[in-house]
C-alpha cells in the first residue's frame, strides 16, 4: 500500500509534490519522511508521508550545520578569527604537534584528530567537553594542515571547545539563544524532555544482496582511519545507526551528530541563515556566507577514502551532492539520509528527513531528484 502524501506546496511547486509522490510510491510500505523548502524566506514546500507533520528524527551529521552556523555568527561578530591559531583560544590543544593549526584549518577537517587510539565510550560521545579533553592530548593521525579527512564524530566537540573558551558559553547555548529560539526552529541540540514523545527512533538500513556485496568489498579494520573516525576501535564499538536512539545522545545534543529535527527545522535554519524568515532578518551577511561556502579542502578525503570537498565546516553541497546548485551553497547531510542546505544564488533553503537509515549512508539518493525539482521550480519563479 502506497503512503499518502500530506502537506502543501505553493503555486508553481506542484511538480515537487508529484516528484515526492513518485519517489514514495517506489519505497517500502513503511516509509516515513518529510520534505520542506523555503525560497527567499517564504515556505514553498511542506510535505510528509508515513508520519505526521510534527515528528522529529535524529539527523546525524546534519547537526553539524547548526554548529558551523554558530561559528559563522561568531566570526561575523569578530569574536572568533579564522586565521588565529586554535591554541590562542584553547592552549591545551597544542599538545603532540598541533600548535600551528588555525581555526580555519580546524573547520576544514585538516586537524588530523579524527578520534583517539582507544576510542570513546557512549558517555564521552554524548558530551562535547569530555570529547574535547580527550582530543587535546591526542597525537594527530596526519601532520595538521597538510591533508584532510572527515572528523565525523568529533568536529562539533573540537569547534565547540573553541567557542566555549572564547565566549564562556557552550555552542549549544548560543545556538539556542541566537538561532533556534528567535526563529522558532524545530531543530534541537539537546531535545527537551517534553518533546520526547515526538521523536521517531531511527530504523536500521535494509540492504539488497548487491548492496551487501558492495559493503563487504570495502572492509575497514579497527585501526584504519575510517574505523577510528567512526569509533569502531572502542572497547564497545559504536553502531552509528543507533546513536540518536540513545536518550543520552538526544538529551545532550553533541554538536557532531546529536541533533533532533524535522524537515521544517532543517530548512528553516538555512532560510534563517541566508534570507531570514517572516519579519526576522538573515543571520548571516552575504560576505560571511561566501567565506564559509568557499572551497577549503578538496580532493582525497583520508577518512572517507574518496573525493570530497568542504568549505569552512559546511559541505560544499553543489560539488559533493547536487551539481545543479549555485557555487557557494552551504549545507550538510546526515548518515541516515537527511539533507539540508542553502543556495544563496537561488535563495533556496532545503530540508529532508527520513526514518529508515538509507543506503549507503550520507544524503539519501532521493535527495537529488527532490532537490532538483524544487530548484527548477524556484528558478521559474
Amino acid at each position: 500500500m502506497t503512503q499518502e502524501i500530506h502537506g502543501t506546496v505553493a503555486d508553481g511547486f506542484e511538480g515537487v509534490r508529484e516528484e515526492f509522490a513518485a519517489f514514495v510510491a517506489g519505497e517500502r510500505p513503511d516509509y516515513e519522511g518529510q520534505l520542506c523548502a523555503y525560497v527567499h524566506g517564504r515556505k514553498v514546500v511542506d510535505l510528509w508521508a508515513g508520519t505526521d507533520a510534527d515528528a522529529l528524527y535524529g539527523v546525524f551529521s546534519s547537526t553539524k550545520g547548526a554548529a558551523y552556523l554558530v561559528v559563522a555568527l561568531l566570526v561575523q561578530d569578530g569574536t572568533l578569527e579564522l586565521d588565529r591559531k586554535v591554541t590562542y583560544y584553547w592552549p591545551e590543544f597544542g599538545a603532540e604537534g598541533k600548535g600551528s593549526l588555525t581555526l580555519r584549518d580546524l573547520l576544514a577537517h585538516r586537524a588530523g584528530v579524527v578520534g583517539t587510539d582507544t576510542g570513546f565510550s557512549l558517555a564521552e560521545l554524548a558530551d562535547d567537553r569530555q570529547l574535547a579533553e580527550r582530543l587535546a592530548d591526542q597525537r594527530p593521525f596526519w601532520r595538521p594542515g597538510t591533508a584532510f579527512g572527515y572528523h565525523a564524530l568529533v568536529s562539533g566537540a573540537l569547534i565547540g571547545e573553541v567557542v566555549r573558551r572564547a565566549t564562556g558559553r557552550t555552542l549549544q547555548e548560543i545556538y539556542q539563544e541566537r538561532v533556534r529560539t528567535p526563529y522558532g526552529l524545530d531543530f534541537h541540540l539537546g531535545l527537551p524532555a517534553p518533546q520526547e514523545p515526538r521523536f521517531r527512533s531511527t530504523q536500521p538500513m535494509t540492504r539488497t544482496p548487491d548492496q551487501q556485496t558492495l559493503l563487504d568489498a570495502t572492509p575497514t579494520g579497527p585501526h584504519t582511519l575510517t574505523a577510528i573516525a567512526f569509533n569502531h576501535n572502542a572497547a564497545e564499538p559504536t553502531d552509528l545507526a543507533t546513536l540518536p536512539n540513545m536518550p543520552l545522545i538526544r538529551a545532550k545534543g553533541p554538536a557532531s551528530v546529536g541533533g533532533v529535527a524535522s524537515a521544517r527545522g532543517l530548512a528553516g535554519m538555512y532560510a534563517a541563515a541566508i534570507s531570514g524568515v517572516g519579519e526576522q532578518a538573515p543571520l548571516l551577511k552575504p560576505d560571511t556566507v561566501a567565506e564559509f561556502g568557499q572551497f577549503h579542502s578538496v580532493g582525497y578525503d583520508l577518512v572517507a577514502r574518496a573525493h570530497k570537498s568542504f568549505g569552512l565546516g559546511f559541505q560544499t553541497t553543489a560539488d559533493t551532492w547536487h551539481p545543479f546548485l549555485g557555487a557557494g551553497t552551504i549545507g550538510h547531510s546526515g548518515a541516515s539520509g537527511s539533507q539540508s542546505f542553502a543556495d544563496p544564488w537561488s535563495g533556496l533553503a532545503y530540508g529532508y528527513t527520513r526514518r529508515r537509515f538509507a543506503f549507503p549512508g550520507g544524503a539519501a539518493p532521493e535527495n537529488n531528484r527532490l532537490a532538483l525539482a524544487i530548484h527548477r521550480a524556484a528558478l521559474a519563479h
